[in-house]
């Protein structure tokens, strides 16, 4: 079980990864973008660790407030949720 939950949330971090390159692709190549709207949403399920560190590899959406300061608040939350969902189980 809890492999398949860590499995699951490295499938989801590495699309929100993605998302950030495919959207900066798109950007630089001036063609059709992906939503700012979705990419916040790819980050919310469990995610944000993956999107946080696309912005920074991709240097994408960096400047923009809603993501730097958006998507480490996902981060803390979510890790918040983490720690007690563990502390829950063990």
């Amino acid at each position: 079980m809890l492999t398949f939950i860590i499995g699951a949330l490295l499938i989801l971090n590495l699309i929100s990864f993605l998302m950030m390159g495919v959207d900066k692709r798109k950007a630089v190549r001036d063609a059709w973008r992906i939503p700012e709207r979705t990419l916040l949403l790819a980050c919310v399920p469990f995610a944000a660790l993956g999107g946080l560190i696309g912005m920074h590899v991709f240097h994408h959406k960096t400047r923009k407030l809603k993501f730097s300061i958006g998507v480490p608040a996902m981060l803390i939350v979510q890790a918040a949720a983490a720690y007690w969902l563990l502390t829950l189980i063990l």
